[in-house]
This record gives structure tokens, sequence and C-alpha cells, in this order.
């Protein structure tokens, strides 16, 4: 596969199976039922992309930016992504588990009522995303940055937020049940319940 940029393409059913990528460059193209299953990615970048009914079963992307894409209704089952860029991404039902997620940047990414349910998302950037009604019960969102991130009526259920930034969420709209805060998010969640926490004791 060539690593020449490609703008505004129509590109439709390709089997691009176990496909090594590399670093390809698509522009506000159009993939639709584009099978890229175990295909690998490294460096590569989709900008403005539509993506329908695409496979990206057990597909490895390493430093790759989606930004400003759109996925509809793709299977992402079993794949990996390493140090990517989604922002400005707008995924609707998707396939998301299991998923491999190592870092990146997912800042403005919209994931309403999306499945994350025990997935493992150590430190991303989330910073603005849309989790509403989002599943992420058992989920670990550690030392993510999660400023901004809209979070009404997603499940937070046995999530760990230990070490996320959380300025301006509003905890309160989220569910929690037994879901692990450190000192900081408990005093914003304390706040926003309306008391008056002194931790100078």
């Amino acid at each position: 596969m060539n690593d020449d940029a490609t703008t505004g393409a129509e590109i439709r059913g390709e089997d691009w199976y176990a496909e090594d990528l590399g670093a390809v460059r698509y522009t506000e193209c159009t993939f639709v039922d584009v099978d890229f299953s175990e295909a690998t990615t490294s460096g590569a970048h989709f900008a403005g992309c539509v993506f329908r009914g695409c496979r990206f079963n057990v597909s490895t992307h390493s430093a790759t930016a989606f930004v400003a894409c759109e996925f509809v209704r793709c299977d992402f089952f079993d794949a990996t992504l390493d140090g990517c860029k989604l922002s400005g991404s707008v995924l609707t039902g998707c396939v998301l588990r299991p998923l491999t997620v190592r870092g990146g940047q997912w800042s403005g990414v919209t994931l309403r009522a999306a499945n994350l349910s025990r997935l493992d998302m150590t430190g991303v950037d989330l910073h603005e995303a849309d989790l509403s009604m989002a599943k992420l019960a058992g989920s670990v969102l550690a030392g993510c940055r999660l400023d901004g991130a809209t979070l009404r009526d997603a499940d937070l259920t046995g999530a760990d937020l230990r070490g996320a930034s959380l300025d301006r969420v509003d905890l309160a709209a989220a569910r929690l049940r037994r879901t692990k805060l450190d000192l900081a998010g408990a005093v914003l969640l304390a706040e926003l319940s309306g008391a008056e926490v002194d931790v100078s004791r």
C-alpha cells in the first residue's frame, strides 16, 4: 500500500484483510463495507473520513490519526489502538469490546451510548468527550484527562477514576456505584452534591 495522499474518494467493499497499510493518508474519503481485519497502520492519517459498516477486527493501529472522522456500525472487535488520535471523531453503533487502548488523544470524541464496559483506557486524553449514556461499568479511566467531558447518565459502576482530571465534569449526573475516586474526585462529588468540604484537618 503506497503512502500517497487520497482525497475525496469513495471506497466500497474492498478487502484489505491483513494488509500493511503503513502511513497512508486519506482526507474526506468514504469507506463502505471495507474489511480492515488484521490490517496494520503506523503513522497513518485519516481526516474528515466516513467509515460505514467497516470491519477493524484484530487490526493494529500505532500512532495513527482518525481526526474528525465518523464511524457508523463499524466493528473493532479485539483491535489495538496504540497512541492513536481520534480527536473530534464520532462513533455510532460500533462494536468496541474487547479493545486494547494504549494512551492517545481522544479529545472531543463522541461516544454517546457506547458500550465501553471493562475497557482499560488508562491515561487517555478524553477532555471535552461526549460519554453521555455510555456503559463504562468496570472500566479503568485512571489518569485520564476528562476535563469538560459529558457524563450525563453514563454508567460508572465499579469504574476506576483515580488520578483522572475532572475539571468541569458533572459527576453527579452519572450513575455511580462502587466507583473508585481519589481524594480530589471525592471532594468534587461532595461539592456537586451540595456539601461544604473542609480538608484542612
